[in-house]
C-alpha cells in the first residue's frame, strides 16, 4: 500500500507536486496495481472528467459616430457573429460520442462564451473593440491538440476571407468598409479577429479529460466496495476538470477516481463533508484493499 499526500494539487508548481514525483520515478511501483485518486465527491466511483481550455476572441472594428453606421465596423455585432461561427464549426467537428453516454457524462464537448467586454465610449459611438471570453469543456475522447489546432484554423479562415460571409444585421452593418470610405492612419477597413488562449499547451494537457478503465480490477473493486458499504452504487462522470489524472494514466497508472465530500458544496465558501460519509469512506477503502488482496 502506497499513500501519497499531494502538495500543489493543481499541478504546474515548480519543483513540487505529484507530477514531479512521477517525473522522478518515485511512484513507478504503483504501476503494479490501481491508483485511487481521492478527489471527486458524492461517495461513488467517478468514471470520467472533462478537459478545460479557456479562450478569448478579440474583435476589432472601426470607431465612428452612431449616426453614420455605414462608415463604421461594429465590433459588438462582429463579435456575436464570430463567436457563433466558431461555436458552430466546433460542434460540427467535435460532436457528441456514444462513449460519453456510456460513461454517464451529462453533456458532451462544449464551447461557450462566459464573459464579454467592450471598449468604453459614448452611447452614440459604434464600439471599435469587443472581447468575448469563455471555455471549452472537452470530452476525454477528444485530444486537446486537435481542438486547439481546429479553433486556430477557424479564426485564420475568418481573417483570410470568411469574415465576409458572416451574416450582417440590416442594410448598413458591414465588416468591410467600401473603398470610398476615408480612413485615418491606423484605422481598419476590414474587421479583424484575434484569438488568445488562456494558458499554454502544457496547461491544457494538465487538465485534459480523463476516462477510467472500466474493465480493470481496480475499477471493479471500487464498484463492489461502494455497493457493499452503501447498499447501492451509481458510477458517474462529471464535466468538471481534475489536473494530472490524464497525465498519470498516459504514464501507465491505472487511475481510478473517488471522493467522499459533497459535490453540492464544491468550491463553496463553507465547503464541508459529513461524518457519516467519512465513516463509509473508511469502509469503502478498507473493502477495496480486501478485494484486491484476496
Amino acid at each position: 500500500l502506497i499513500v501519497v499526500f499531494i502538495a500543489g494539487e493543481e499541478g504546474g508548481v515548480a519543483g513540487i507536486g505529484v507530477d514531479k514525483v512521477v517525473e522522478a520515478g518515485k511512484l513507478a511501483e504503483a504501476k503494479n496495481g490501481p491508483v485511487y485518486w481521492v478527489d471527486s465527491a458524492d461517495s461513488q466511483p467517478c468514471c470520467g472528467t472533462s478537459g478545460m481550455m479557456a479562450w478569448s476572441l478579440k474583435c476589432k472594428g472601426r470607431l465612428i459616430h452612431s449616426g453614420f453606421p455605414q462608415k463604421g465596423i461594429n465590433s459588438i455585432e462582429l463579435a456575436n457573429q464570430v463567436c457563433s461561427y466558431v461555436q458552430q464549426r466546433f460542434y460540427e467537428d467535435f460532436p457528441p460520442l456514444a462513449a460519453e453516454e456510456a460513461y454517464g457524462f451529462s453533456s458532451g464537448s462544449n464551447m461557450k462564451p462566459t464573459q464579454i467586454e467592450c471598449a468604453k465610449g459614448s452611447m452614440n459611438q459604434i464600439c471599435p473593440e469587443t472581447t468575448v471570453s469563455g471555455d471549452i469543456r472537452l470530452s476525454p475522447f477528444y485530444d486537446v491538440e486537435d481542438v486547439k489546432s481546429a479553433i486556430e484554423g477557424y479564426v485564420s479562415e475568418l481573417n483570410h476571407g470568411a469574415i465576409d460571409l458572416l451574416p450582417t444585421l440590416g442594410s448598413w452593418s458591414k465588416y468591410e468598409l467600401a473603398p470610398d470610405v476615408p480612413l485615418q492612419p491606423g484605422e481598419l477597413r476590414r474587421g479583424v479577429v484575434e484569438l488568445k488562449w488562456q494558458g499554454d499547451m502544457d496547461t491544457f494537457k494538465l487538465y485534459a479529460g480523463f476516462a477510467a478503465k472500466l474493465d480493470s480490477e481496480g475499477h471493479k473493486a471500487l464498484v463492489q466496495a461502494c455497493r457493499e458499504a452503501r447498499n447501492d452504487v451509481k458510477p458517474f462522470s462529471v464535466n468538471g476538470s481534475l489536473p494530472l489524472v490524464k497525465m498519470m494514466q498516459k504514464e501507465g497508472f491505472d487511475i481510478q477516481l473517488c471522493g467522499f465530500g459533497l459535490m453540492s458544496v464544491y468550491h463553496g465558501v463553507n465547503e464541508y463533508c459529513t461524518m457519516d460519509d467519512m465513516v463509509k469512506a473508511y469502509e469503502v477503502m478498507l473493502r477495496v484493499l480486501c478485494l484486491l488482496e484476496a
